[in-house]
């Protein structure tokens, strides 16, 4: 049953949701959980989108502007400061108003932000509404795939919460699209005066389908219990698995809470001390490793590395969002029957390894065509594990009464870590003595020894998640709280 065939169903509830047939049992998946998540991961889309759309425009943005290397960085990176304030923002939303309220808020500040970074007179009011987009990105980056896995059987939690990093692949791969589409209705002169206002402002019809969309959807289950509405929670449940399923998972939910308290200050108690550790250091790492860089400065990074121009730097830029798109549909399959851990070790290993040649290459100065290669193997790495699964991780590690709050410190912390990255690689790529030492090969030199670092961090620490509850992971971090031993990864 398709998202569609879900919404033209019978009347919905609003709070339930959508209405489908027979109701699922067990750990199967239903139309309800198929449906709502569909629909989430379109808040993934436009992740995707609002932040790529930079990667077509920045180039015709600093000519239009007459931007110096740190304010091309700034133009780049202000979006990520209202990423950081959004993600900041979206865990009390989600916690007091519910999940539901907190991706409409995001779908507004989508539509408001592409409207107005279409229209900006100067940098300024460019920067302003780029940054209001960015505050819907840190939600929907924190919102949807919390939402997701809250909703999700936990036998399929992992490939549905993947669901939205395809989403987000599929929204930059579709921004690349319509920037080179955009980018050939005219010469470099229109492109600078007028191209790159068209590509901010296609943004507008998909946020408008996302808010229109959340209005069909169901809230989190586990937020209604959490707020004490069991009779709405109770409807939700029984579409999702029936009633049997939903009276056993409404008892699972309600001991979980019994045990603990909503304070910021009990995450830094002994037994959630381990598990925020992971969280930090799994969001600061997926960025440190320089994944936005060719998300966000593709163009010109095969431009000045490839040799490419303009309109075929462009084109490689799709062939990038494909690989992007391909490697996160092999994570989907994978990651409930391969495990989070050996598909960490794997991409980032590949990703370092990728990065090592690509900066070797460059401070040799043997660059030539053939550079691309590396670029898609690293681009492929990412996609297959480490962009998807560190979501995946980050929904299931924290506790049902902290979970919003506690992705949130460790999103902030993600988009904190994407900016100084945004902000401080045309800084480096262009500083003169860096690049007469190392020919714009330094950045990616220290790219691939944080994947050295990030892969040491999932060796030693992160354990496996692959099949069970988010009840069960949450028992098993207190457990190892209270007797002070650390829990061995599976």
């Amino acid at each position: 049953m398709n998202m569609a065939q879900n919404i033209a169903g019978p009347p919905i509830d609003p709070h339930v949701g959508l209405a489908t047939g027979e109701p699922s049992g067990g750990d199967r998946l239903g139309g309800t959980v198929i449906g709502a998540s569909l629909v989430a991961t379109m808040g993934g889309l436009l992740f995707g989108y609002d932040t790529a759309v930079i990667s077509g425009a920045i180039g015709f943005l600093v000519r239009h502007f007459q931007l110096s290397p740190a304010m091309e960085g700034w133009a780049a990176a202000s979006a990520l400061v209202g990423c950081v304030i959004g993600s900041a923002l979206a865990g009390p939303i989600g916690d007091r108003w519910g999940r539901r309220t907190a991706l409409r808020v995001a779908a507004v500040l989508f539509l408001v932000s592409a409207v107005g970074t279409a229209l900006p007179r100067t940098l300024t009011e460019f920067v302003l509404y780029r940054a209001l987009g960015g505050i819907g990105v840190g939600a929907a980056a924190l919102t949807s795939p919390l939402y997701i896995a809250e909703l999700a059987p936990a036998r399929h939690r992992g490939r549905l919460v993947s669901w939205n990093q395809m989403a987000i692949v599929i929204g930059m791969l579709v921004v690349y699209f319509v920037n080179w589409a955009i980018a050939r209705q005219g010469d470099l002169e229109w492109n600078v005066r007028l191209g790159w206002r068209w590509m901010f402002g296609s943004e507008a019809l998909p946020a408008a389908a996302f808010l229109g969309l959340l209005f069909t959807v169901p809230e989190s289950p586990r937020w209604l219990i959490r707020r004490g509405d069991l009779a709405t929670a109770r409807a939700v449940l029984v579409r999702i698995a029936g009633p049997a399923a939903a009276e056993a998972e409404i008892a699972d939910v309600t001991e979980a809470l019994a045990s603990e308290s909503e304070s910021f200050g009990e995450l830094l108690r002994p037994r959630w001390r381990r598990p925020m550790a992971i969280g930090l250091g799994l969001a600061v790492f997926q960025q440190v490793t320089g994944i936005n860089v060719f998300l966000y400065f593709a163009p010109e990074i095969l431009q000045r590395i490839a040799g490419a121009g303009v309109d075929a730097a462009l084109l490689q830029t799709v062939l990038v969002g494909a690989v992007n798109m391909s490697g996160t549909i092999l994570a989907i399959r994978t990651v409930d029957r391969w495990g989070r851990r050996p598909l960490l070790l794997t991409g980032y290993a590949g990703m370092g390894a990728a990065l090592l040649t690509l900066g070797l290459a460059a401070a040799a100065q043997r660059i030539a065509g053939w550079t691309l290669v590396p670029i898609l193997i690293y681009i492929a790495a990412f996609s297959m594990s480490v962009g998807p699964v560190t979501w995946v991780v980050l929904s299931e590690i924290f506790p049902t009464r902290l979970r919003a709050r506690a992705m949130a410190v460790a999103t902030v912390a993600l988009w904190t870590a994407n900016y100084v990255v945004s902000q401080t690689f045309p800084m480096m790529d262009r500083d003169p003595g860096l690049v007469a030492r190392f020919h714009h090969g330094f950045p990616f030199l220290i790219y691939a020894a944080m994947c050295a670092g990030a892969w040491a961090l999932v060796a030693r620490a992160v354990p496996e998640t692959r099949g069970r509850s988010l009840e069960e992971i949450e028992r098993s971090w207190s457990a190892a709280g209270r007797s002070g031993h650390r829990e061995t990864p599976q």
